[in-house]
């Protein structure tokens, strides 16, 4: 091929690069959202708006009340509708937050929140409008002195921009709120990883808040909250050293505000006192005075190392918010049918500079199956993580974990199975998920080891109560069945031996008291039987 032949093909090709907008990416990709299936489509779309409902709820101090409604349209096609009690959304922001990939507020503060990408509720609309060519309506109102904003929006792909096809001021009957709703190809079931399972779930780690649904058939579910105390708030901190890397130190660099390095070691992160900069800067040989944009690469290095060589305190912890003990308990008491329930909040942790808390909750015994697989319902930030259970942190954390010492059956390389319930929740300022659908919680080592250390709190718990409670109640079971046949079997070993049956009656059950010492406290129906036989 002569030069000018391989110039022109290199135009051609040229010629045909443009930019790929993210709305783009995801209608080609939206898989990698959890939009793979009409089931799980019409589950992560309630799961969006849900968790959206939430987090405002809470940022603004309300106890939430939320609706959620399910209608058929016709055989493939569904109309959900979620509407809140929340502070509302400004009308400048609604069209940005319904029908914009990647904006929000959540992704550059280090807090506990659900959300955490601005993908969620503005991914369900577009994968809505790309299934059934509909636009989303959304009504919001921000208190009872200002006038419900309704829009009727339509997502830009090309552009991840939103088009705003109406907009009018309309009633809407609650004093402040949110109401978004939309049409969307899908497929309504009930049993696992359903709609139903994700709002019962919700519903335990979330005691708090009172979710109602109605589904395609009409018929109204209502999960009451069963702890009347608003959650605390979770504050923002700054990013700790030993959570960034090197290209993170560099445009932090050249953004701050600071006027020095020193300066900006101290007010740019958490936990680096005056002194300590000051150490960071003699270690990286760099002037504790310099500009911080005057930093060249060479010498962020050195910074980078001597932050990451540096000993510190532990990032702050007043950014979680767990869900607690008693409330963790109360809402597993509501949604699962057990005898006995513990649980556990471990103290703050840290991966990659990010804090973090495990809790665990267990639930044993009931009316629970005796034969199958332990349920096991996984959260991140309260939010239930319905997919992907194999490839959880918490499935590696509960393969390794050694039931049988806690009476729970077990088989090698297996989950145990046995009549158990359990919770497992992580609260993070960054949840570390596989994908972009967050589903599951990467396998870092500090996340596991946390999760096996709340385990094996909570399975000694358990390991006690089926010692005390569970032993007993099976001996005593065992001791009243043989009472039952104890006269019987006397009088067929008198005859055989040709000796009184009352003596070997009496002998029978003083062998018991002995070997079962329980057994004295038969009670009347075991003695009711014997007199029967």
């Amino acid at each position: 091929m002569a030069k000018k032949e391989y110039e022109t093909k290199a135009e051609e090709m040229g010629a045909l690069q443009r930019d790929i907008s993210i709305s783009e990416f995801f209608t080609k990709n939206r898989h990698l959202l959890g939009f793979d299936s009409p089931k799980k489509a019409l589950m992560m779309s309630v799961k969006e708006a849900v968790d959206n409902s939430l987090d405002a709820c809470e940022e603004a101090g309300i106890l939430p009340d939320i609706y959620v409604e399910i209608s058929q349209v016709n055989e493939d096609r569904y109309k959900l509708i979620v509407e809140d009690n929340g502070p509302g959304i400004i009308k400048e922001q609604i069209p940005n937050i319904f029908g914009k990939l990647l904006y929000g507020s959540k992704f550059h503060r280090l807090k506990m929140s659900r959300g955490q990408q601005g993908i969620g509720i503005s991914a369900s609309i577009l994968y809505g409008q790309l299934t059934t060519g509909k636009n989303a309506h959304i009504i919001s109102k921000i208190s009872p002195k200002h006038p419900a904003q309704y829009y009727e929006l339509h997502l830009d792909t090309k552009y991840n921009q939103p088009k705003i096809v109406s907009e009018k001021e309309v009633y809407f009957n609650r004093e402040s709120g949110t109401r978004v709703e939309f049409e969307l190809e899908a497929k309504y079931q009930k049993g696992k990883q359903s709609v139903d399972e994700y709002l019962k779930e919700t519903a335990l780690s979330n005691p708090h808040a009172r979710l109602s649904f109605k589904d395609p058939s009409g018929e109204m579910m209502t999960f009451p909250r069963v702890v009347h105390e608003e959650p605390k708030q979770a504050k923002e901190i700054k990013p700790h050293p030993y959570g960034i890397e090197l290209g993170i130190l560099i445009r932090m660099l050249h953004s701050t505000q600071a006027r020095s390095v020193k300066s900006f070691l101290q007010e740019d992160f958490s936990r680096i006192s005056s002194s300590v900069a000051a150490e960071i800067c003699t270690r990286a040989s760099i002037s504790a005075l310099s500009r911080p944009s005057t930093i060249v690469r060479d010498q962020a290095e050195k910074l980078y190392k001597a932050l990451q060589e540096t000993k510190l305190m532990a990032p702050p912890t007043d950014c979680l918010v767990p869900i607690g003990d008693d409330a963790l308990q109360k809402g597993m008491k509501k949604e699962i049918d057990a005898e006995f329930f513990v649980s556990i909040t471990r103290p703050p942790a840290v991966y990659r500079g990010n804090p973090f808390q495990i809790e665990v909750g267990i639930a044993y015994g009931g009316n629970l199956d005796k034969e199958e697989t332990i349920r096991v319902i996984r959260f991140a930030n309260r939010v239930p993580l319905l997919y992907q259970q194999g490839a959880c942190a918490s499935t590696r954390a509960l393969l390794d974990t050694n039931w049988k010492s806690y009476y729970v059956n077990q088989s090698k390389g297996n989950l145990p199975y046995g009549p158990l319930v359990i919770v497992i929740h992580m609260v993070s300022v960054w949840v570390p998920f596989t994908s972009e659908a967050k589903e599951a919680i990467a396998n870092y080592d500090e996340i596991i080891k946390e999760m096996k250390l709340a385990l094996q709190d909570c399975g000694r718990k358990v390991a006690s109560y089926i010692r005390k409670t569970v032993k007993v109640r099976e001996q005593k079971e065992r001791a009243s069945l043989l009472y039952s046949y104890i006269k019987e079997l006397s009088r067929s070993l008198g005859e055989l031996a040709h000796t009184s049956p009352d003596q070997i009656e009496n002998g029978l059950i003083h062998y018991l008291e002995k070997k079962l010492p329980l057994v004295h406290e038969r009670g009347e129906n075991a003695e009711n039987k014997t007199e029967t036989d």
